[in-house]
């Protein structure tokens, strides 16, 4: 990318989150992530241009050095730190503007450090050959979120390597998306929620963009695929790709017994259906990567506050201990020692209770990242001898080359623990306000409930 030669005209409006907004590029597969600040700080931005450049520099040791090395090299795509020109990222900012959401406005673009993260378009995967219809990407966004509405989604099924509950929560998924599920096809979002709308998004219209893709399905009525048969081979092959080792052993592990619980008691999946059908994720899949992660956090927040105020009072007493332990990085190979290595007791020092805060830190961005699937049909030729009633692939899922990779991967903040433990307690007092389970039918309009992934 010829950063000298940036013209706005040649990036467009691609998302945004709470702290940073992505612009991607009209003909290459590039994305632009760029910081936001509060809309009062507009005027006088709060750090500096050298700051900024180390926040994204983090960003980028973090996911390269800590989160690769716990997740899969193969997954992660870590990116470089880039210096735009001023004048671009000043007119970038204005033409974007009007395409952002109104409630998402009460920041803005970073328009003064020039600073920016790089990244590869993942929402349209890389072609190795030409094919008849685009490449397909799913988006999920695998456990915590904000609910308007009530969602039958939970992550436990997601993880559970039991084929029928993963269907089952990706189905949900689904059917009520919200912020944890989008698809794209050929880098344009096809299916999500409108960020700050209530109305749910059109299943009929995703159904239509998904029937090319299974025309040769199963479960066809008269040589015709039905509406339930197109989705079902859909989460089928989401499935499949999911649990797909990607190359290693294969080899399966079950269900962890005694480490937590492995169902929710607020699901509505048929227990009984669990006794059937394989259990356990492969080793190198994916999901069993993010899972061991996430098991990081052996104590909970309620286990971790305690160790947290012991660090943060002895770095009252000792503010140049916070580089010594790396409380704010540089997220290096010590850094990920510290991570791996912790101590199995408590032996009172800073050292334990630090390592341990780093453990909670990891854990959290793993259970707040989002896993992207590209999905490449492959190109058959088709067989003019046999009516297409009698071909072969009419019994069997279309084929598909797939690609995962997984984004979302900041290190949460130090100071961020305190707030987690005031949502936590909000949680917990909301579960025993409501008597533990949901109410049967819809949770009252606008009522806003976050999702809580367990340890399993």
């Amino acid at each position: 990318m010829e950063v000298d030669k940036m013209d706005e005209n040649d990036w467009k409006y691609h998302g945004e989150g709470n702290k940073s907004l992505v612009v991607s590029h009209v003909q290459f597969c590039r994305v632009l992530r760029l910081l936001k600040y509060p809309a009062e700080d507009s005027e006088n931005p709060p750090q500096t241009a050298e700051q900024a450049f180390r926040q994204i520099q983090n960003i980028v040791d973090f996911s390269s050095n800590v989160m690769s090395s716990l997740l899969g090299e193969k997954f992660i795509h870590s990116g470089e730190v880039v210096k735009l020109p001023l004048e671009f990222v000043r007119q970038l900012s204005i033409k974007i503007q009007h395409q952002r959401p109104a409630w998402r406005c009460d920041k803005v673009m970073d328009i003064y450090s020039g600073c920016a993260l790089c990244l590869p378009n993942l929402t349209s995967p890389a072609l190795h050959h030409p094919t008849r219809i685009p490449p397909l990407c799913i988006e999920i966004k695998v456990a915590n979120g904000k609910w308007k509405r009530r969602s039958l989604y939970c992550p436990l099924d997601l993880f559970s390597g039991n084929r029928q509950r993963m269907h089952f929560a990706i189905k949900h998924l689904i059917e009520e998306p919200q912020n944890n599920f989008k698809i794209f096809k050929g880098g344009q979002c096809i299916y999500s929620s409108k960020e700050g709308s209530d109305d749910s998004p059109d299943l009929n219209s995703l159904l239509h963009h998904l029937r090319p893709y299974f025309l040769y399905g199963n479960n066809r009525i008269n040589g015709h695929m039905t509406c339930k048969a197109v989705l079902n081979d859909f989460i089928q092959v989401l499935v499949n790709a999911l649990m797909s080792g990607g190359g290693g052993d294969g080899s399966v592990v079950t269900d962890r017994q005694g480490v937590g619980r492995s169902f929710c008691e607020a699901s509505l999946f048929n227990k009984e259906r669990i006794r059937h059908g394989s259990r356990g994720l492969p080793s190198d899949s994916v999901l069993f990567r993010i899972l061991q992660t996430q098991m990081l956090d052996t104590l909970d927040i309620e286990g971790l506050y305690p160790l947290y105020r012991h660090v943060e009072q002895h770095l009252e007493d000792f503010p140049k201990e916070r580089t010594r332990l790396q409380i704010d990085g540089p997220y290096n190979e010590a850094y990920l020692e510290k991570v791996q290595k912790c101590l199995a007791e408590d032996d009172g020092s800073v050292e334990y209770a630090a390592a341990k805060v780093h453990q909670y830190r990891v854990s959290m961005t793993a259970k707040d990242c989002s896993i992207m699937v590209g999905l490449v049909p492959s190109e058959e030729e088709d067989d003019e001898v046999l009516p297409s009633q009698l071909r072969p692939r009419d019994f069997r899922l279309p084929p598909f080359s797939y690609s995962i990779s997984i984004l979302d991967l900041d290190p949460k903040p130090f100071d961020s623990i305190p707030r987690q433990l005031r949502l936590d307690q909000k949680i917990v007092s909301c579960y025993l306000r409501t008597g533990g389970a949901l109410p049967k039918g819809s949770l009252r309009e606008r009522e806003e409930c976050t999702l809580l992934f367990h340890p399993m």
